[in-house]
């Protein structure tokens, strides 16, 4: 059976839609097994590939032991969910106090320990251009959409998709899903994808489906997608956690995180204006996990948004579009912002609703069997 990805794979250069990896040290070389589309799944059809080596883009957070740090005081904090250098760089201090066991000069030296060998200062314009290179973009299915979004979803950054129901964004969501897997000329990034299921709409005949489609092996394409059902804000919040140590512990790369929809549980453990302030706050420190996640491991961050109705917002001769739920919190947390909605049949209407270097347009896309693809394909 074909196994995917391995944690060294975001620029294999391999010429089929499918890698299975070979297990290697943690910079990995990589063997890859290519199958041409429409070909039959068998060990038969594969090429094997060399791929090049690749650094992961994090420091674990044993390597602290190199500036002093104890391993117990290390185990703690892994205890603790900080499995790499960058996440305690990243992280307050009182939330490193809080963890028992470490006192205040322990976490000082920590914390100075993990920034002198995390790269978290100031760096030239230059030195940016040339970080962002190990950046990648996973393509939807459909081009001109991808087109619109500048190639694709983006690593390093977060991508909201928001629209009323029955409009795409699941269809979009699994269709990632398994776009993410291939390698990188045919879209995808080499890596295996963490989905976060809020609604209970993920549905693995959906991945199979779209797989087979595009003539990869779909169990194959299964076995790499990790997926959990989350039921309240809580629980999410707990599950990054383990997302970002599944990330450092498991033997492969992953490049894609979804969480559909990222609002579905807010809406139900906080109600009225009453607990609004706190609900927004839990949501921006969620948010940050996610944004902390996306540039810690290099990986695209895909949300899933859920709208609301506006009425006082259009007038007798201009239709009131639905405004996405979240507020400002999320809009600010947001790198790219999508909006969806119905056209005729099965096609979409995707808009450009906010981004930092994208400009505001629109383009058509349809669902099929096999994920999406441009409109009146």
């Amino acid at each position: 059976q074909l196994h995917i990805p391995s944690r060294s794979f975001a620029f294999l250069r391999s010429t089929g839609p499918l890698a299975m990896a070979v297990e290697g040290s943690q910079t990995k070389k990589l063997k890859v097994a290519t199958m041409a589309p429409g070909a039959a799944a068998s060990m038969a059809d594969h090429a094997l590939v060399e791929a090049d080596d690749e650094d992961v883009p994090y420091s674990l957070i044993d390597k602290l032991q190199e500036s002093g740090i104890n391993a117990a005081d290390l185990k703690k904090l892994k205890d603790a969910g900080f499995n790499t250098s960058q996440s305690v760089a990243f992280a307050m201090r009182k939330d490193l106090l809080s963890i028992k066991g470490l006192s205040d000069q322990k976490v000082d030296k920590i914390i100075e320990a993990a920034r002198k060998s995390s790269e978290v200062g100031f760096v030239t314009c230059t030195q940016l251009v040339s970080k962002m290179k190990s950046r990648f973009q996973i393509a939807t299915g459909a081009g001109k959409f991808d087109q619109m979004l500048g190639g694709g979803v983006e690593s390093c950054s977060i991508t909201e998709i928001f629209g009323e129901f029955r409009c795409g964004k699941t269809q979009l969501c699994h269709s990632l899903a398994v776009m993410a897997q291939m390698p990188s000329n045919m879209g995808g990034a080499n890596g295996k994808v963490i989905y976060i299921d809020t609604e209970g709409t993920f549905r693995p005949d959906r991945v199979r489906q779209i797989a087979e489609a595009k003539g990869v092996a779909a169990e194959a394409a299964m076995d790499n997608i990790v997926c959990a059902r989350c039921y309240t804000s809580d629980h999410l919040e707990q599950l990054l956690v383990e997302a970002a140590g599944l990330m450092v512990n498991d033997e492969d790369r992953f490049a894609l995180l979804i969480v559909d929809s990222i609002m579905g549980g807010f809406r139900v453990d906080y109600t009225g204006r009453g607990e609004l302030a706190d609900r927004q706050q839990k949501l921006a420190r969620v948010m940050n996990q996610l944004q902390k996640v996306s540039e810690e491991f290099n990986v695209a961050v895909v949300l899933s948004n859920q709208v609301m109705a506006d009425p006082g917002g259009g007038c007798a001769f201009m239709p009131s579009f639905p405004k996405p739920v979240g507020g400002h919190i999320l809009a600010h947390f947001s790198t790219t912002r999508v909006m969806l909605r119905k056209g005729r049949g099965e096609q979409r209407i995707a808009k450009i609703y906010d981004s930092p270097c994208l400009p505001e347009s629109e383009s058509i896309f349809e669902i099929f069997g096999g994920g999406v693809r441009n409109g009146g394909d």
